[in-house]
């Protein structure tokens, strides 16, 4: 393990996505749980050995705090543990929306990195995009080894890019479960019973996933190479790529998510 993983952490808030971290960097072996203090309005579900509290410890500050709790929370924790997470030489903040010009005008002290992640992290199977204008390398260097063992870790120094690559990877999963579910509900409507339509569906998708991952050629070869010409497959291809349909819908689909990331970011700035 990489002597730069921050030792010692506090979580402000632990609801899915940090509990879901949690749990992979403690059994990852990344981090302790006895060397977590985790602050909630009211007790969660956490790892054995990790402390929860109302507030953080008294005495030195950890190696790194991370913002986990809902972004419109923000001044009301400033204003209740500004003071406390000011002495930590690192801030990582999963809030979204929340630009990094605003962490540091309401939590000046740490360098900052935003930080977004998707839930496939419980799994080590996530993919995690950073984003710091003004941190310095040793922070960088820390925060990236610590996310190493959820997943992908990405970085990127355009802020605005950010929120577009934090759209595709964390908003990605709930729309590829609903792609899944469709999958699943289109096989009923063929008579496949519900149970083997949704069986049939998620392995579908995980070994069509796990090919492409797996794969030198793109996606698009790949479906190519499944569909022979004039086949079953290349029909259905068909209505998928009729005016470009599937992409217009996902584009769609994105872009009304990313709108709504910079919406949140101008009433965080607020």
């Amino acid at each position: 393990m990489s002597s730069t993983v921050p030792k010692r952490l506090w979580l402000l808030g632990c609801g899915n996505m940090a509990g879901a971290m949690l749990e992979r960097w403690i059994a990852s072996g990344a981090v302790a749980a006895d060397m977590v203090d985790i602050v909630n309005r009211h007790d969660r579900d956490v790892p054995g050995g990790v402390r929860q509290a109302r507030r953080f410890p008294d005495g030195p500050p950890p190696d790194l705090v991370m913002l986990g709790m809902k972004p419109q929370q923000l001044d009301e924790i400033v204003a209740i543990h500004g003071a406390a997470i000011g002495k930590a030489p690192v801030l990582v903040s999963i809030l979204a929306g929340v630009e990094e010009a605003t962490l540091a005008e309401r939590l000046p002290g740490p360098a900052i990195v935003r930080a977004m992640p998707n839930l496939p992290v419980a799994l080590g199977k996530g993919v995690v995009v950073l984003h710091a204008k003004a941190a310095p390398q040793s922070a960088r260097d820390s925060v990236a080894a610590l996310m190493a063992p959820l997943g992908l870790v990405e970085w990127t120094d355009d802020e605005a890019m950010y929120g577009a690559m934090g759209t595709l990877e964390g908003c990605g999963p709930a729309f590829l479960f609903r792609f899944i579910d469709a999958l699943s509900t289109a096989g009923e409507a063929l008579g496949i019973p519900a149970d083997q339509a949704a069986r049939l569906a998620l392995a579908t998708v995980d070994g069509a996933a796990a090919m492409a991952a797996a794969s030198d050629a793109s996606p698009a070869t790949l479906a190519d190479r499944v569909a022979s010409p004039g086949g079953s497959t290349r029909q259905g291809l068909n209505v998928l790529d009729r005016d470009d349909a599937l992409v217009k819908l996902l584009t769609e689909t994105l872009a009304a998510a990313e709108r709504r990331g910079r919406e949140m970011a101008e009433e965080a700035k607020r």
